[in-house]
């Protein structure tokens, strides 16, 4: 049964090629001090840093910038940004780049007036904001986190081996996101890749809990069916506009609520893939690749007819003359092959995480309890050796 929920999605968006042309309209809505956060450089070498500088001219903004902003933003950067606000408060901050760049400007936004320390507040006692918060948008030139049209925010913090994120409300979403799929045609094939296992894992988190048979579902079928057939023309040609526009829409509709509604949602392949990121500062969507089969092979047998599911419906494999359990198998077995074949990392050794880390990695693992089995620290222990 469909349960009762709310959803609201306040964030505008502004799609396709030339999308940017919009910018104007929506800088109209806000004050003078605009604070331009971007990473390291590529949107400079690309010619996007330039056309969206040439947009805030003719609005006459005063541009503050916070650049260097990096894959897996840390709570130092994020101290870092909060110094450069509070010199030239900003009405507006604009990011620039991929998940990151909009993650970290989110957890920006609500940091800049906090009274108390950002990353005990919302990472750690996972507070609410009670202060002015600074309205966000975003220029998306990458697509996997669907950070552009939600309120989650990842920070890592090295010091204490912890990267966590923390999904902020409504008012913490950007207000709007311009997403020309031609701005992510520059990336290197790697992080493509790890982008596109970001967006089928963000889905498969959803879909892998709870046993409703509703229209989530469905959508989510249809959403990881569309994303296995343009990564595939995308691995073959980076710069085929269709595959990497339907690429960025899924990636938007993967994490934007909406599948997630009527479903307790699992997020532990996060969880773990955090964990391992926090150790190695790997690249995110390639710790997710590396974890994740081991973890739903290890709690298939729990959730097996969606499993199941999951194996006809996703990769049309054949039902006829096979169990659930061989029908589960099948499915997770095209979804490795799958992954082999676009060259994502299968394991975090590779990423430079060794047996030594193991413990540590498993302390470092939130541990959530909305798929089907909660997990214990040793079955963490686990697998992570599994991932090895």
């Amino acid at each position: 049964m469909l349960g009762n929920f709310v959803y609201h999605n306040p964030t505008k968006l502004y799609f396709g090629e030339g999308s940017l042309s919009y910018l104007k309209d929506e800088l109209a809505k806000y004050g003078k001090n605009v604070l331009l956060v971007y990473g390291g450089g590529s949107v400079k070498k690309n010619g996007i840093y330039d056309k969206v500088m040439s947009a805030l001219d003719e609005c006459s903004k005063t541009v503050t910038e916070v650049s260097g902003v990096m894959p897996n933003p840390t709570v130092e950067k994020l101290n870092e940004g909060v110094s450069i606000a509070k010199q030239t408060p900003p009405d507006l901050i604009l990011a620039l780049g991929g998940g990151s760049v909009c993650d970290y400007s989110k957890a920006l936004s609500v940091s800049v007036y906090c009274s108390d320390d950002p990353w005990e507040k919302y990472y750690i006692r996972f507070e609410e904001p009670d202060c002015k918060i600074i309205p966000v948008g975003c220029i998306l030139t990458m697509a996997g986190t669907g950070s552009e049209m939600n309120g989650g925010a990842v920070i890592t913090n090295h010091a204490a081996k912890l990267k966590i994120g923390h999904v902020f409300g409504d008012e913490v979403m950007p207000k709007f996101s311009v997403l020309d799929p031609t701005f992510t045609m520059t990336l290197p094939k790697y992080q493509m890749t790890a982008g596109i296992y970001d967006i089928m894992n963000h889905i498969c988190e959803q879909y892998f809990s709870g046993d409703d048979d509703n229209t989530s579902d469905y959508i989510s079928e249809g959403l990881m069916r569309s994303l296995i057939v343009s990564s595939r023309k995308a691995a073959a040609d980076p710069k085929d506009y269709e595959a990497r526009s339907n690429i960025m829409w899924t990636a938007t509709w993967a994490l934007n609520t909406l599948v997630s509604r009527g479903k307790s949602t699992d997020w532990m392949v996060h969880m773990l893939g955090q964990a391992v990121g926090a150790y190695t500062d790997a690249t995110h969507g390639m710790t997710l690749a590396a974890v994740s089969l081991a973890y739903y092979r290890y709690i298939m047998p729990y959730g097996l007819k969606k499993f199941a599911r999951f194996a006809a419906n996703v990769w049309d494999i054949d039902t006829a003359g096979k169990t659930d359990e061989q029908l589960a198998e099948a499915g997770l077995n095209a979804m490795e092959s799958w992954m082999k074949e676009l060259g994502l990392v299968m394991n975090i050794t590779e990423l430079g995480a060794d047996k030594d880390m193991i413990e540590g990695i498993a302390d470092a693992t939130l541990i959530l309890d909305g798929g089907y089995k909660k997990l214990d620290r040793d079955e963490i222990v686990d697998i992570l050796t599994a991932s090895l």
